[in-house]
């Protein structure tokens, strides 16, 4: 259960919180999405989310960003 926010990550308990890293790329293509999430999962990270950019012009994306997410030992401030 989420207790609060706290500079992008939140905390899980006192001593634990969620590490977030994003991962932006311009080659939207299946195999360039499976090697970026095979590469951050088989590194300890969780995939969050996946959000495509489109322009105007054409519905494929132009780009990608990858969220992914860690548990950490922190220690809570105040």
């Amino acid at each position: 259960m989420w207790a609060d926010s706290f500079m992008g990550g939140k905390y899980l308990t006192d001593n634990r919180m969620v590490e977030y890293k994003v991962v932006e790329t311009s080659t939207v293509t299946d195999d360039q999405l499976e090697r970026i999430i095979n590469e951050w999962v088989g590194s300890g990270w969780s995939l969050d989310s996946i959000h495509f950019v489109t322009r105007e012009a054409s519905r494929r994306p132009s780009m990608a960003f990858l969220m992914f997410t860690k548990e950490k030992e922190g220690k809570r401030d105040g």
